[in-house]
């Protein structure tokens, strides 16, 4: 076993096992792969039966890469389906090493047109599902493991529209803080990664396409962030970037700083 004095204990990834929330499509779905591809064995979270056929494919693409895959559906805003997704997982690989959280919902709308209904659902998927994900994370874990968090680009900006859902994400800095703070005696490390707005199918309702322009020109290459970016950044900080805690790192091209 792996003590807690290993330097760089999760560097070689080859033969552990992760979790990915949300790893059926788009950037779940790139990290899913990208983990694979380093020989991570991979539990593909997928929310409803309209995303089953994503995440079979990831399944599909985690095994070409020679990792071993399972699909696991649930509602992670619901505790008790966040336990059963790291159950499965620590029954088909025998334990998780990596818990990536890439979960979320986007809303763009004045408070004062805000139900609360949008309130409560917005911060049941963002605030609450990924309070119990860390707090599972921290009961499931190997030691020397890895949690990641995506968050947003937009806690760092001075913005209308996104109330609900910067507003949402915001308490998951201070909930990474804690728990950098209660698993870092076992080796895990804990992080946030925050893109900038992502080219995804997300994004593009909320906004119009003169607001999609001015996104773009706020960072470098006058071009959105894209899954791409931010994919190696999470397998990084559960590999070589292991010794960064507790922090919530800003991916964006400039777009927003602090």
């Amino acid at each position: 076993m792996e003590t807690l004095s290993s330097v760089g204990a999760m560097t070689t990834l080859s033969g552990k096992s992760a979790v990915v929330a949300a790893g059926a499509k788009n950037l779940g779905g790139l990290v899913s792969t990208q983990l694979a591809r380093r020989g991570v064995n991979v539990a593909v979270h997928y929310n409803s039966a309209g995303t089953e056929s994503d995440a079979d494919q990831t399944v599909q693409a985690v095994e070409e890469a020679g990792a071993r895959a399972i699909k696991v559906q649930g509602d992670l805003t619901v505790p008790g389906n966040v336990a059963r997704l790291f159950e499965a997982a620590a029954d088909a690989f025998g334990g998780v090493d990596i818990a990536v959280n890439a979960a979320g919902k986007v809303l763009r709308k004045p408070i004062v047109e805000t139900t609360e209904a949008e309130y409560d659902s917005m911060f049941a998927i963002n605030s609450k599902a990924a309070y119990f994900f860390l707090q599972e994370a921290g009961k499931r874990l190997n030691d020397n493991g890895s949690v990641i968090t995506v968050v947003t680009s937009l806690l760092a900006a001075y913005t209308d529209g996104y109330s609900t859902y910067a507003g949402a994400k915001s308490p998951v800095e201070h909930f990474t803080r804690a728990a950098s703070k209660e698993f870092g005696v076992r080796g895990i490390n804990v992080n946030n990664v925050a893109p900038g707005p992502m080219d995804t199918p997300f994004f593009y309702p909320q906004e119009t396409p003169e607001r999609v322009e001015f996104h773009k020109s706020q960072a470098m290459d006058n071009r959105l962030t894209t899954i791409e970016d931010i994919a190696p950044l999470v397998v990084f900080l559960a590999g070589e970037g292991h010794w960064i805690n507790g922090q919530t790192i800003l991916a964006n091209g400039g777009y927003t700083t602090r």
